[in-house]
């Protein structure tokens, strides 16, 4: 995977390259529709950003489907010893990046437009899950 491609993310917008490149370590994935990618009580050990396709994160009758840029499983990194909360599957043919936890850990601790970009998206979601809009 190209860094240009990390960088042309959202939450990886204002990282260096040498932390893309850091970031490209984590693998990409293929995943066929329909394949689990994270089970809800399952231990966290990364997290993963939707490059193309979509995945759909299922808790019991809530359904939110995520494309390109989404991203899911950094609840169970920021939360010590929590298991995954939801289970999330491939909804199309996907790619998925992924974003072991010492890598999470070391962009919260040395990229602040990554800090930023995720606490956004966090605050966006629990806006959203409270008010709806």
């Amino acid at each position: 995977m190209a860094e240009s491609e990390i960088l042309g993310m959202s939450l990886f917008a204002g990282i260096t390259e040498e932390s893309a490149e850091i970031v490209a370590a984590g693998g990409v994935t293929d995943v066929p529709a329909g394949q689990v990618l994270a089970q809800a009580g399952d231990q966290g050990v990364g997290m993963f950003v939707v490059l193309d396709g979509s995945v759909v994160v299922e808790r019991g009758d809530l359904h939110i489907e995520m494309g390109r840029d989404g991203f899911f499983g950094e609840l169970a990194l920021l939360v010590p010893d929590s298991p995954r909360i939801a289970r999330v599957r491939a909804k199309t043919d996907a790619r998925v990046l992924a974003v072991p936890r010492q890598t999470f850990d070391l962009l919260l601790e040395t990229e602040p437009s990554f800090a930023r970009a995720l606490l956004r998206e966090l605050a966006a979601r629990l806006v959203q899950a409270r008010t709806g809009h």
